[in-house]
């Protein structure tokens, strides 16, 4: 008669292939070197996703109604800030429909470099300023704090960035040895409760196991586009093999600094005029576009050009178009990248490529794709959480005594019989029991 452990299974599970057991090692291990790089770049980008409608809410004196007539030009806002703050110039201003011109000032000898500077907000139709932020060197905002995490966990560039790009690449990967792992051997009504279904009623382990499962294989898809659009933006290898693989053969090519031709200085335009010039010509091919970005020159050297981006849609980017100017001729110069073409007059891979950011944030599909990613993001978030949870439990986790029932086989036979078979069972003891004791008297 031997006990039984009630808690084990009388069905040995089959022996997994090799190929499913290294999957099994790469989920397990890759999950647990990566799981801190990952729950921090989902969490920071769920955030960010909505960073303009955030920030919007928290400025409401930046918002101003639409007027049916002509914004303030570059040289009107340039010389309000020059008023203002006679010691700084212009480096870049964001025009935005319904909202106050985003003027940011900087130091002479810190023009183009990032970080620091005065930002002023000016009415684009009556030169008011709304609102002014004087920032620092090495001060961040909110947003820009919760970008830094996300692209280098707050770490030296040269430190952070590289662990972020390879630590999204083991996340793909994660992604697809977890979905492996996922797919079940045998399909039936038991197996698809398990894989689509969260079973809430349950124990905290399996309801725990199916947050890591189901959920995980429903935002799979969405992570999976979140991830490959990010690492457009942190290895050199995977932008530049995409861009060929999606355009037949092509070559992504370089970004080069283009230049203003230096004779041609003081001979035609004032550097206020030739800044309102051409801004006045991209603004006349874009009429009814929601935003432009304005690079202004840098008057103090005769090579800087003017800059300006156009954004057709709000919060959207994939079809925007630069435009690159001399600052002495306002002669238009043209840059061979995929950012300075039509989004219409450009092929796949090149549509694919100004796509990117908007995949990356969801707003290829406009605020429900926004939603889409934040919810996508907070679920890439929890699965390094669930999944240290699950490995945490089958492995440190104390078991509770088992409990052990001694099964008799009689039991389960009627009384009457039972009583037969102890009676039978107990006089070979009891004639063993008497031999024993005439031994010992006779000893």
């Amino acid at each position: 008669m031997k006990p039984v452990n009630m808690n084990t299974t009388s069905k040995k599970k089959s022996a997994d292939s090799l190929f499913i057991k290294i999957n099994k090692w790469l989920h397990l291990w890759l999950g647990l070197v990566s799981g801190i790089i990952v729950l921090i770049v989902c969490l920071t980008g769920c955030i960010w996703v909505f960073n303009d409608e955030i920030t919007g809410l928290l400025e409401p004196e930046t918002k101003v109604e639409k007027q049916n007539k002509p914004v303030l030009q570059p040289s009107q806002i340039g010389a309000i800030a020059a008023h203002l703050y006679p010691d700084k110039v212009p480096a870049y201003a964001f025009y935005q429909q319904g909202r106050a011109i985003n003027l940011t000032l900087k130091d002479p000898k810190e023009q183009g470099r990032r970080g620091g500077g005065i930002s002023i907000h000016i009415d684009p139709y009556t030169g008011k300023v709304v609102k002014t932020d004087v920032r620092k060197k090495g001060d961040t905002d909110f947003f820009r704090f919760i970008l830094n995490g996300h692209r280098a966990l707050w770490l030296p560039y040269t430190i952070g960035r590289p662990i972020v790009n390879y630590g999204t690449l083991i996340f793909v990967v994660l992604l697809i040895t977890g979905l492996i792992w996922w797919y079940p051997k045998k399909r039936n009504n038991s197996t698809r409760d398990k894989s689509f279904k969260i079973k809430w009623g349950a124990s905290f382990k399996r309801v725990n196991l199916d947050l890591h499962n189901v959920v995980g294989f429903y935002s799979l898809l969405f992570l999976l586009a979140i991830a490959l659009s990010g690492m457009v933006y942190g290895i050199k290898w995977y932008r530049e093999g995409l861009y060929w693989v999606s355009t037949g053969g092509e070559t992504l090519a370089e970004y080069k600094r283009l230049e203003s031709d230096s004779l041609q200085a003081k001979k035609h335009y004032t550097p206020q005029q030739a800044m309102d010039k051409a801004w006045l010509t991209v603004i006349t091919r874009h009429p009814k576009s929601a935003g432009f970005y304005y690079n202004f020159p840098d008057t103090a050297h005769s090579k800087s050009t003017i800059g300006i981006t156009v954004y057709p849609n709000t919060g959207q980017f994939y079809n925007s178009q630069g435009y690159t100017f001399d600052q002495h001729t306002v002669q238009e110069l043209k840059r061979e990248d995929i950012y300075s073409t039509a989004y219409a007059d450009a092929g796949f891979g090149g549509k694919l490529r100004k796509m990117n950011y908007d995949i990356h944030v969801g707003s290829i599909l406009g605020f429900p794709g926004k939603v889409i990613a934040f919810l996508a993001s907070l679920i890439g978030a929890s699965l390094p959480v669930t999944g240290f949870l699950i490995w945490y439990g089958r492995n440190f986790k104390k078991k509770g005594n088992k409990k052990v029932v001694s099964v008799n086989a009689t039991d389960r036979l009627p009384l009457k019989r039972r009583i037969n078979i102890v009676k039978n069972e107990s006089e070979p003891v009891l004639a063993s029991t008497s031999n024993n004791l005439l031994n010992t008297k006779k000893s």
